[in-house]
């Protein structure tokens, strides 16, 4: 991993600016306090505080390579001593060097041996100042690439789990409307071939939508449309269906085949089973920025037992997967009707 500050330039220009400010307040510091003649002050800074600058740079690797990610215990310590004593040892070495080569003073070399205690104190505090920064960098880049990979694993398992949702269409509703294409070919040779193409539009629906995450409201009712037209054709006059559409909601997005076991749901436990005629209607409005969309259904004594099915946790299950919400599946018995309410978010 390379050196963040070399990453863009706006590290650079700051990491500039600052070894800049941290110059002229050790220029104050000698020139004032110490009463060293400007000429001195002056270049001991430049010369000292670049090199610093440099040196600051090659800490990030001790950083990266002497982890503490685990627990810092005394030889990670020694390590990092050893580190900074080399590394400031080697600072004033050089910058003396380079330095006294120029001036070639016995003033500054007095200056600078009286003052190399403190030297070497200052090149000592900012290795660890310099490292610790570093270290600071390199856990939060760990915490955001950790967050990163947690978000996208959640996406993965979230997809998956749509995908096997959405994908769970009852399969007895395909395999009873071939027994009974079956069965009419023979007495109703007219009534089988209706249904045949009506399964086969709903089937060309249901795959040519399978990549859709949400499909307009208009779009859902259609499909549902053919589906009761095909369970029509089999159960001829046990049911009725009738629709209360408000004005400006089709055109809404819905969640992909989310009405479709709302119909399963109905047909299997009310209409299956009965002896007299069932009416299923369904109701979408708006309601509270919320597409409400209400099925209810009459029914017989049979259905209180069955339950409802997996066909509603199924909706729930999705409906709180793609809105992140909970309690947007309202479940109603109230006599012999049996009703559920969706909310889906506008």
């Amino acid at each position: 991993m390379n050196n963040p500050i070399l990453k863009n330039q706006s590290n650079i220009y700051f990491y500039i600016l600052f070894w800049l400010f941290e110059s002229l307040a050790y220029f104050l510091l000698i020139s004032l306090g110490l009463n060293i003649e400007i000429k001195f002050a002056l270049i001991d800074s430049l010369v000292f505080n670049l090199l610093l600058a440099g040196l600051g740079l090659s800490f990030w690797y001790p950083a990266q390579y002497i982890s503490i990610e685990d627990n810092f215990n005394y030889k990670i310590f020694i390590k990092h001593l050893t580190s900074g004593i080399i590394s400031s040892c080697l600072w004033l070495l050089f910058g003396f060097l380079i330095i006294n080569n120029f001036l070639k003073s016995p003033v500054y070399s007095d200056f600078f041996y009286s003052t190399l205690g403190w030297r070497f104190f200052i090149g000592l505090l900012f290795y660890f100042l310099i490292s610790a920064f570093y270290y600071i960098i390199i856990y939060y880049n760990s915490l955001q690439e950790k967050i990163l990979k947690e978000s996208e694993l959640k996406s993965l398992v979230t997809e998956s789990e749509l995908k096997s949702l959405k994908f769970q269409i009852n399969p007895h509703f395909i395999f009873n409307s071939l027994n009974s294409m079956s069965a009419l070919t023979t007495i109703d040779p007219d009534r089988a071939r209706s249904m045949i193409l009506k399964l086969a539009d709903f089937l060309r629906y249901t795959l040519a939508n399978n990549g859709k995450d949400k499909n307009r409201l208009e779009e859902e009712l259609k499909n549902i449309n053919l589906y009761l037209d095909i369970e029509k054709i089999r159960f001829e006059e046990k049911f009725d269906y009738m629709e209360e559409i408000e004005d400006g909601v089709l055109d809404l997005k819905v969640p992909n085949m989310i009405l479709q076991p709302l119909f399963e749901n109905a047909i299997k436990h009310a209409v299956y089973d009965s002896l007299g005629k069932i009416t299923i209607k369904l109701k979408c409005s708006i309601e509270n920025n919320f597409l409400k969309i209400s099925l209810e259904n009459n029914f017989e004594d049979g259905y209180s037992k069955k339950g409802a099915g997996i066909g509603l946790q199924n909706i729930k299950s999705r409906l709180e997967l793609i809105y992140n919400q909970k309690n947007l599946v309202d479940i109603k018995k109230e006599g012999d009707i049996f009703k559920v309410i969706l909310y889906i978010p506008i």
